[in-house]
Formats: structure tokens, C-alpha cells, sequence
């Protein structure tokens, strides 16, 4: 397996049975994205969709944070400096180039995705663990979406993100107070799939990423791309084109192993 190579201390990747663990390392800064970050973060999520020994993703945060968005305070500094300011349409290609490199190829990955959260999940960091599949947070951890504290609008396509993630109108209220949610009740609202002790966090997500990384991976592409489609097409052609793909993993060497095990009474060993 080719291994990945990060440029930057912002940003740790480890391939471990599996599941490529990606862990946002700035910690004295509770994570918040840094340039650097930011680009061997779409580096790195490149490459785990890509590489065939990766079957499944983990995207978590060193220290106690998850991830608490953008650097507010570069941002403040960076006003200061003297250089000429870029044009509206190199800012806006900058831009997507970032979200759509780490949201978008997060949330179209036919791999699962897990988001560990051990604490703040604010701003762009709430938006990327929601672009992931799953989230597991220690209980400790909070959820904000954060940008209208500071006067901005949302990125990394959060606003669509959190309205297919809970209800229409609690997205709403989530966005234009910027309350803080805690995992308790993030639980409750469908924000977060599991909730453990703070301690037990990363053991837990690894043991479920392991477990997705090790499953029916073609299964898993074409049950990701029914439920993509799921809240955008109607009944008849969901039925349809679920169809289609059901016949398209009856034809694979993982469909047969899983008849196989079953018969058998063990466990299927799938072949990424």
C-alpha cells in the first residue's frame, strides 16, 4: 500500500487495518484550519478515496477539540498585511477549491466516513463532520455552527448539509443563533450517531471504522449512492435504481462470500 506522506505537523495520517485515521493536529489552536492543514487535508482525503487497501475513513482532532473552524484570529491579522488583495473570482475559486476538496469528496466517497469528535465541532468544523457518513463524540464534545458570531454566512456547504441532518427548521435555529449543542442532546437531535466516555473515544470510532473498512465495500458504494438520492428523486425511480445496483452487487465476489459465510455459519472475510 502506497503510504501517505503529510507535509505539514498540521495534519498526522496513519493507515491502520484499514481505515486511514486523519488527525487535525493543532492542538494549541483547538484545530482551527490552517492553510497548510487545509491543503494536506484534501491531499489526504484524495488519497484515501483512491487507494484500494483504505476502506474507510476517520477524520478526528488532537488534544480536546475536534475541529473549531476557521482561525479567527488569522483572519483578523491577515487584514493587516500588505499585499494586494485578490480578485473576487480568484478568492471565490480559492475557496471552492478547499470546500469542494474536503466536504464534497468527503460526502461523495464511496468509502464510509467517520467523524471522532473529542470536543468543539464549530463552524467549518461542524460542517465537515457533517459531510462525513457517521459521527461518534465523547461526551464532552459540542457542536456549534458558529458563523453568525462573527458575521459570516456558513461554508463548506453546511446549510445543505444540516438541513438533510436534522429538521428544516432546526437547522434554521442552528444557524442563525449559533447556539452550542451539547452531544447530549445532540444525540437526541440525529446530529451525532453514538456518544461515549471522553476516554473510550478513539478506541471506540477506530473499532468502528476498522469494522466498516473491513465490509462489503461495492455494497457500501451503491448503499451510499441510493441514500444520496434518496431525499431527490421519487419512490418509482428510487425503486428502480435501486434495483439496478442490487443486481449489479448480486455479481460480486463479496455478495458470494456473504451467502457463503452465512451457509456456513462464520463470519464473510470481504477483499477490498
Amino acid at each position: 500500500m502506497a503510504q501517505f506522506e503529510s507535509e505539514t505537523s498540521d495534519l498526522q495520517v496513519e493507515a491502520i487495518n484499514g481505515v486511514a485515521v486523519l488527525t487535525l493536529n493543532r492542538p494549541e489552536a483547538r484545530n482551527a484550519l490552517s492553510p497548510a492543514m487545509s491543503q494536506a487535508l484534501i491531499s489526504a482525503i484524495a488519497w484515501a478515496a483512491a487507494e484500494r487497501a483504505i476502506g474507510a475513513v476517520m477524520l478526528t482532532g488532537a488534544g480536546s477539540a475536534f475541529c473549531a473552524g476557521g482561525d479567527v484570529k488569522a483572519m483578523g491579522s491577515s487584514a493587516t498585511v500588505d499585499q494586494p488583495t485578490p480578485t473576487f473570482e480568484a478568492q471565490f475559486q480559492a475557496l471552492q477549491h478547499r470546500h469542494q476538496g474536503i466536504a464534497g469528496v468527503l460526502r461523495k466517497m464511496s468509502k464510509p466516513s467517520i467523524a471522532a469528535l473529542p470536543g468543539a465541532a464549530a463552524g467549518a468544523g461542524m460542517a465537515i463532520a457533517l459531510a462525513c457518513d457517521m459521527r461518534i463524540a465523547a461526551k464532552s464534545a459540542f457542536l456549534s455552527t458558529g458563523y453568525a458570531r462573527i458575521g459570516l454566512s456558513g461554508d463548506y456547504g453546511i446549510a445543505w448539509l444540516l438541513s438533510r441532518t436534522v429538521a428544516p427548521a432546526v437547522a434554521r435555529a442552528l444557524m442563525l443563533t449559533s447556539e452550542r449543542v451539547t452531544s447530549k442532546r445532540a444525540l437526541r437531535m440525529g446530529l451525532i450517531n453514538h456518544r461515549v466516555d471522553d476516554k473510550d473515544l478513539h478506541v471506540e470510532a477506530l473499532a468502528l471504522a476498522t469494522q466498516l473498512a473491513n465490509g462489503p465495500q461495492t455494497a457500501y458504494k451503491y448503499l451510499k449512492q441510493n441514500l444520496d438520492e434518496a431525499l431527490e428523486i421519487d419512490h418509482a425511480t428510487a425503486i428502480d435504481r435501486e434495483a439496478d445496483r442490487l443486481l449489479k452487487s448480486r455479481t460480486t465476489q463479496d455478495h458470494k462470500e456473504a451467502v457463503k459465510a452465512f451457509a456456513e455459519k462464520r463470519a464473510p472475510q470481504f477483499v477490498r
